[in-house]
Formats: C-alpha cells, structure tokens, sequence
C-alpha cells in the first residue's frame, strides 16, 4: 500500500476519480497508463519530466504504460495556454522532432518496457463520417469553456475549427489505447476529461485522470518550447546547469520538488536552511548539481558545476573554447558573431549589442558598427555563457 501511496500523492495535484482509481489499484489488474506529448520541437524538458517520471513510477508498479507520441495532433496544435493559434508543422519538420525524442525518453524510461504508440495510427485514417459521430459525443460548450478560447474571444482573438477538435482527438487517443489512467499537466484537465466522456459514450471504462503540477520555466512563466524559457533533456549539461542557477530564488521549492528525486524530507531540510539564513545560491547550486546527475551522470554534473563556479562566480573564460577562422585580419564584430553562431540573426546580434550583453577580450562592446582586428586570436562572450574565439 505504501508504492501506491506514492503513486497517488507524489507530484499529484487531483485525481478525477481517486475512489474509482483506489478500486482499480487493489484489483491487482495491470492498468494501462497513458501520458502523450506533441513534437512540436525536437526536444523535451524538465516539464515533460515531470509526467515522464510519474510514468515510469507505474512502470516501476508493475503497470502497463504507454508513452503516446501525438504526430497527428501536432498538426492541429494543442490550444491549451495560448492566446493565438499555433503555426502548423509539416509531416517532415514533425518527423525530424520525433527522431531525438525516444533518446530522451530514455533518459527517464526503459523504453524496451513500455508501450512507444503513435495517434497518426488511428487519427490519420479517420473519414469524415467517423469524425462526425466521434464529435457528436461532446458537446461545444464543453470545448469552447476552457480559460484560453474564452480569452481570446473576449479579445476578439481567431479561434480555428481545427483547435476545437484537438480535446475531442486527444480524448479519442484514450479510446483507442483503453486507457484505464492519463496522466497530464493540469493544463490538460478538460482535454483528459474529455477522454472519459469519449471513452463512456463509446461503452469501456471510463479512465481515471491525474493533474500534475505545471514546472515553472527559467522566466516564471509556465515552462513551455512556445516561451522558450525550457530546460531541455538534450541540452549541453553547461548550459543546464546555467539555466537552472538562472531561476529566481522563489522557485528553489518547486524545483526541487518537481525537477529531482530528493525525499520531501531532504527537500524540507533545504529549505528550513534557508528560511535560516543560509544563501539560497548554495541550495540552488546543490538543486542544479542534482538535476543534471540524473540526466547527463554525475562526472557531467561535477564539471558543469566547476564550470558553472569559474566562469560565473569568478569571470573567468573557458580554458578550451571552439576557434572559427573568419579568414580575414579584420571583421566587423556582428559579421564574427553571425559566422561564429553566436547568434542567429544580425537584428538579434545589434539587439544584444545594444543591451551590452556582449564582449570582446572581456570588454563590454556597445557600438553595434565595432570592428575586430585578428592580429592574435579573440573571445567574443554573449551573455553569461555563450563564448567563441575566433582567429584569422
């Protein structure tokens, strides 16, 4: 009783119903668990993490979990959170995204364990009397409740017929799957919802729903590939390690509730130390050091943090830096950042100029026209943590 404990309480905000569930966990049946995401980019984060973890605690239960890849949705775009429709993807754009996400996966997942299921399966193959009598199921007032299209309609904001299908798609990937569970980020309630409503008119069980707290991102905001303020399962365990000392200090808690496998003892005592003057940035340090031991190793999470100590605590320049020839003695500062991939455009790089957020040999350069002489190599920094050297 106590793993099924866990199973209910731990990361859990609510469960839609836990007296139904209780009865499904005694039966000793093995249940069917399901938790999607759409790629909509080629890499998952420390938000996904959280359902992933929840997933393989039932994998550990000895329960049957699939990890639903939503190929077909993302074409239509998941509209919870947003205030404008998202930008379609094209069959390519969302194959090359799946094709990293099962390594990520794996970092959380024995993915020989579990069930990887696609809904491009069953949803591509739909005619359009079958999605007539799928939607007959739901009513709109249903769909169209849901806090983001009541925003955007109050704002006189575009709501597609194709968004208001998404729930009614997600909700019949639970049909497909005989979904006894679904596990989501509590801006997935009504979609999961849905589900059961589906999965009731079309005469099965009505699978049980567990609401996850949302992770917050490295702004505050939800954490979110839109937002671009994610920790992603492929980045360079650096820059994670970065990101996560980024974080204001008001999220310390949540991270370390949400994004580690600390005990809620170990996590009360870090906080306690704090509440009693202890710096949060040596809690932090400690936070970060644990997130990136359980996705990259603990020889990846040791040096990210010397790094993160030499380079940001006491401004020193990395010892081994990548050296791109620009083939010239002398080029301009924007032209040596765009070449270098520092930056991605020369309006960002004259933004980020502008914002003294870049150097040259250490010294803040503002003059977005600067030009470089390569007489001897140079280190071009933006921000904290992006460096290049570049030489003739």
């Amino acid at each position: 009783m106590e793993s099924n404990q866990n199973l209910l309480t731990k990361s859990v905000l609510e469960i839609i119903s836990e007296k139904s569930f209780l009865v499904k966990l005694k039966s000793k049946k093995k249940l069917n668990i399901k938790f999607g995401a759409d790629p909509t980019k080629p890499d998952l984060h420390l938000g996904h993490a959280v359902g992933l973890r929840k997933l393989n605690d039932f994998l550990e239960a000895g329960h049957n979990v699939i990890f639903l890849i939503g190929d077909f949705t993302a074409k239509i775009g998941d509209p919870s959170g947003r205030n404008v429709m998202r930008p379609s993807l094209t069959d390519k754009e969302i194959k090359a995204n799946v094709a990293t996400w099962l390594k990520q996966v794996g970092k959380i997942i024995d993915t020989s364990k579990c069930e990887i299921r696609y809904n491009s399966q069953w949803l591509s193959k739909l005619n359009l009397g079958q999605l007539l009598k799928i939607t007959s199921q739901i009513s709109l007032p249903n769909v169209i409740e849901r806090e983001d299209f009541q925003k955007r309609m109050k704002e006189g904001g575009h709501i597609a017929m194709s968004e208001t299908l998404y729930p009614i798609m997600q909700g019949y990937d639970s049909v497909m799957l005989e979904a006894d569970l679904e596990i989501g980020g509590q801006d997935q309630r009504l979609n999961m919802l849905i589900g059961r409503d589906l999965q009731g008119a079309y005469g099965q069980e009505k699978q049980d729903v567990m609401t996850l707290p949302l992770l917050s991102g490295t702004d505050g905001r939800k954490m979110s590939k839109s937002y671009g303020n994610y920790i992603a399962l492929d980045d360079d365990p650096q820059d994670a390690f970065g990101k996560l000392m980024s974080i204001s200090d008001n999220l310390i808690e949540e991270y370390l509730t949400l994004a580690t496998d600390f005990s809620d003892e170990e996590i009360g005592q870090m906080i306690n130390r704090i509440k009693g003057g202890e710096n949060p940035k040596d809690i932090k340090v400690r936070m970060a050091h644990r997130v990136v031991e359980m996705y990259w190793g603990k020889k990846q999470a040791d040096s990210a943090m010397e790094y993160f100590d030499r380079v940001f605590s006491k401004q020193e320049i990395p010892e081994k830096l990548q050296v791109i020839s620009m083939g010239v003695l002398q080029v301009s500062l924007i032209d040596a950042m765009v070449k270098s991939s520092l930056v991605k455009s020369r309006s960002d790089a004259r933004r980020l100029i502008k914002q003294s957020a870049v150097k040259v040999d250490n010294k803040v350069v503002i003059d977005e026209f600067a030009t470089i002489n390569i007489d001897s190599p140079r280190v071009i920094q933006v921000g904290k943590r992006r460096f290049i050297k570049i030489s003739k």
